[in-house]
């Protein structure tokens, strides 16, 4: 029994820390892009003259 209290605390403490890494990473400003998914289809997708056959 003492093992599934310690599996549920390490458990609650993963899910805590990836909660906060999520948490911080939109407050950063990390997924604030408006502006490069409206233009993307825009964009060419060309090989360079180096990569060439």
């Amino acid at each position: 029994m003492s093992v599934i209290m310690i599996l549920i605390g390490i458990s609650l403490t993963v899910a805590l820390v990836f909660l906060l890494a999520f948490l911080w990473a939109t407050t950063s400003g990390q997924y604030d892009d408006d502006y490069t998914p409206s233009v993307r289809m825009l964009f060419e997708d060309t090989i360079p003259d180096d990569q060439e056959n």
